[in-house]
């Protein structure tokens, strides 16, 4: 069969290379065949030489992990040096409540670039390692957040503690919190609700009390608003009625936020005593009443119109539902390992080795994963990769969705990144990670959180064919991948290194939307149910791309493809063509960028000092990949978050590093943005970007306006985004040389004449699959270890709890601090 199929695309393609004279068919010239022995090729692509090693699955670091998150230990001793410092006033956080001093996140401060790399490439000392103690002071009229710095560690009688202020802008660390009193304001909520008892019952068909047997939710708009009332700034909140699953679909907590209600009401919460707060109007069908009697009046009047119920049902469920296709309950494809893993891991260090590439892993409270030290061929190319926030901006004709504008970090993309589902989540094969951090003086493990596995994605790296020949090169990833669960949506992160030194990073979004109470918003949405709309919004998220391409010093670089008119001297007439342009972005304050329309301009991150062979500057380009890359927030100047969006008016940036400018975004902004500890348009001050070390803020997301494909969740394949990382002049040759999994085929009108496999063969023998089947009984949720009182001898004591990560997600959602 396949000399026959051979035997038919030679006729074919010797044909159409007869029939004419096309510079790109034209007929091969007829040359003694010069092959170039193998090693050559290699050779003019990498220099590294693996002919004297074996390969292992597990491997040794070549250095210290020096980015790793804290250990248990590490975060243990500095609780309890905490708790020694009487001027802190803390309290246990198992017993803290509103009024207390309370340490809520432990982290590592992650070290100075200048410090790291004279460890990682001189073989300098080890940088000390201090943590970050992320504090709230209740214990006052007017609460407050605070990082401090904490080491250096080991604890010792060195150790000190201060506040964080150098990575800030605002020049402190501490942040105003206007909304300290969490247990004061759902019980406002539910006086609030009993004024108008009658009315919700009547409108809703349902009761918000507090008890267990509620209907209703009631939770609104993140961040709170500061408005100017009578010349005096007030903190205002609106909420909403978010009615609660019925029983035979509660397990599909999350649906919640497909359930609006339709009736808001305004509320003056400044200050800590709830007898002075105020309920300042409600508003049903689009018409607001400035108070309650006003309201309650317009109820009793004839005439007043009530809208439809949005109820639940069947519909919120993602469990499978109607005709199913014919062949599919028949098992599909699946990829397997054939003859075991093929990139290595150090467990402790948390690195990775694979082809030609190397990393380490980290992981954060506040982004999750992290990388760092990323090389390809033996040379470092990015410093750090990794997430710095996310916003998901709503917009709507009712004051929830309008006011609301989530920054992620502030609920952590670690806390909410679990346990991944072997055959799912990533294939049965992948190696697992699992990942640890400290909130609440509490320890949590997320098991198996964190994946990495070899695969095909299904089309060739290279591939030519001619009359004679057929040459093929197979396309073989390495992916980490992590999933974190923020409230009602699911961000799947993955960073893909490929065989020719690209690396992309994606982001998926999945889940349910946060929705909107169909009434008179046609504006803002599609109607996707009964009583409901979706709700409009901007998903952006930040990366930090912190580049160094053979050395720190870089400069960033446009190459435009620019139409133009030239007159040649081969010509009598001028000509319409096309020419390269290169210009260098000389300074910060010319650096916040956007995709260029018709990808007419190539982003380039060079060492302008080292050239290759044929003079051109050795570098990386940057390009959107899929979906929604070069993403930025439609609302410019955003009404929620005032001076905490600065890293989402473009698509890119570019800045000078510094270690003081360590991050976009703060996970504390949203306390209060309009003051935060992190404005992003700080760190533009004019400097020169000409060959220094430079860090790009890249930005991707999507604008999604939810239809009925959203119902009941939104899924990945439509809802993704992604950029691209490739050497630019940085190889000689196309790399897909360099890897054995390729195949030539020569032929001619008689057959095939040879085949060369180059040393990579296909799988063969015999595959159990059924060892492939994974046991989802095994999925197990979180390990959480209480910090303090700590004991090193008995470190779990009673204190280990496994802890259902939809049950978490239900407490985010209860508290309307998780929704997203």
């Amino acid at each position: 069969m396949l000399l026959t199929t051979v035997l038919l695309f030679s006729s074919l393609l010797t044909s159409s290379v007869l029939a004419g004279p096309h510079a790109r068919l034209k007929n091969p010239k007829k040359r003694p065949k010069k092959h170039t022995p193998l090693l050559e090729v290699l050779s003019t692509v990498h220099s590294n030489s693996t002919a004297s090693k074996t390969f292992s699955p597990v491997t040794v670091a070549p250095k210290e992990n020096i980015f790793i998150s804290l250990t248990n230990d590490e975060a243990a001793s500095v609780i309890s040096f905490l708790h020694n410092q009487t001027e802190l006033n803390l309290t246990a956080a198992v017993d803290a409540g509103a009024w207390d001093n309370a340490i809520e996140v432990l982290d590592l401060v992650q070290p100075n670039k200048t410090d790291a790399l004279h460890y990682l490439d001189h073989n300098g000392p080890l940088p000390p390692r201090y943590a970050v103690a992320r504090i709230a002071f209740g214990a006052t009229e007017e609460p407050y957040h605070q990082d401090f710095i904490v080491g250096p560690l080991p604890i010792s009688k060195d150790s000190t503690y201060a506040s964080l202020d150098w990575p800030t802008t605002s020049g402190s660390s501490k942040i105003r919190n206007y909304n300290a009193d969490d247990d004061t304001l759902l019980q406002w909520n539910v006086d609030v609700t009993a004024t108008v008892a009658d009315i919700v019952l009547d409108l809703l068909n349902g009761t918000a009390t507090g008890s267990d047997n509620d209907d209703f939710d009631i939770w609104g708009i993140d961040p709170l608003w500061m408005e100017e009332i009578d010349g005096e700034q007030r903190v205002i909140l609106w909420n909403t009625y978010w009615r609660y699953p019925s029983d035979e679909d509660a397990v599909f907590d999350g649906s919640e936020t497909l359930l609006p209600q339709g009736l808001f009401f305004k509320s003056d919460i400044t200050g800590r005593d709830p007898s002075k707060w105020k309920v300042l109007g409600w508003l049903y069908g689009d018409i607001f009443y400035s108070t309650t009697e006003e309201f309650r009046q317009a109820w009793k009047s004839p005439g007043f119109v009530k809208y439809q119920l949005n109820l639940p049902g069947e519909w919120i469920g993602s469990d499978q539902t109607g005709q199913h296709f014919l062949a599919d309950t028949i098992a599909p494809p699946v990829a397997v390992q054939p003859n075991g893993q093929r990139f290595s891991v150090d467990e402790k260090q948390k690195y990775v080795e694979w082809m030609d590439f190397s990393f380490y892993i980290t992981f954060t409270r506040d982004t999750g994963l992290r990388l760092f030290d990323i090389k390809y061929g033996g040379e470092r190319v990015i410093y750090e990769l990794g997430l710095q926030e996310a916003i998901a901006h709503y917009a709507g004709n009712d004051p929830v969705q309008s006011g609301t504008a989530y920054m992620d970090t502030f609920y952590g993309f670690g806390p909410y990144a679990f346990e991944l589902v072997p055959g799912y989540d990533c294939p049965t094969y992948s190696h697992f990670l699992n990942s640890t951090f400290h909130a609440a003086e509490l320890s949590k493990t997320h098991r198996n959180n964190i994946c990495l596995f070899e695969s095909d994605p299904g089309y060739l790296m290279q591939r030519h064919s001619s009359s004679n020949y057929l040459a093929l090169t197979k396309n073989i990833v390495l992916t980490l991948r992590s999933v974190s669960t923020v409230g009602n949506y699911d961000y799947s992160f993955d960073y893909v290194f490929a065989l020719d030194g690209s690396i992309e990073t994606i982001v998926r979004a999945s889940g349910y939307i946060q929705s909107a109470y169909y009434a008179k918003n046609n504006d803002y949405g599609y109607q996707v149910h009964d009583a409901l709309s979706g709700s409009m919004h901007d998903h952006v998220l930040n990366w930090k791309v912190d580049m160094d391409v053979l050395g720190t010093e870089n400069t960033f670089v446009k190459h435009k493809i620019a139409p133009a008119v030239v007159k040649y001297p081969w010509a009598n007439n001028t000509r319409s063509t096309m020419r390269l342009e290169r210009e260098r972005i000389e300074n910060e304050n010319d650096a916040k960028l956007s995709w260029p329309a018709n990808g007419a301009d190539m982003f380039l991150v060079e060492n302008s000092n080292q050239l290759n062979k044929y003079g051109e500057p050795k570098g990386f380009k940057i390009a959107p990949s899929r979906g929604g890359a070069g993403m930025f927030l439609t609302i410019q100047d955003s009404p929620n978050l005032l001076k905490s969006q600065g890293f989402a008016k473009h698509a890119l940036y570019v800045t000078k590093q510094k270690d003081t400018e360590v991050r976009s975004s703060h996970a504390n902004n949203d306390y209060d943005p309009g003051h935060p500890i992190i404005n992003f348009e700080d760190f533009f001050d004019g400097e020169s970007l000409n060959q220094t070390d430079i860090v790009l803020w890249i930005n991707l997301g999507m604008h999604h306006v939810p239809h009925t494909g959203d119902m009941p969740n939104t899924v990945f394949t439509t809802a993704q985004a992604g950029f691209i990382i490739s050497p630019h002049n940085y190889l000689l040759n196309d790399a897909s040389r360099t890897t054995r999994q390729m195949v030539r085929i020569d032929y001619n009108a008689s057959g095939v004449q040879s085949v060369k496999e180059f040393g990579g063969k296909m799988a063969s023998g015999v595959v159990n699959v059924s060892s492939l089947q994974p046991n989802f009984w095994n999925y197990e949720g979180d390990v959480a270890v209480r910090k303090f009182p700590y004991d090193p001898l008995h470190p779990f004591n009673d204190s280990e709890y496994h802890i259902c990560p939809y049950f978490l997600v239900l407490l985010s959602i209860a508290s309307a601090e998780s929704i997203v």
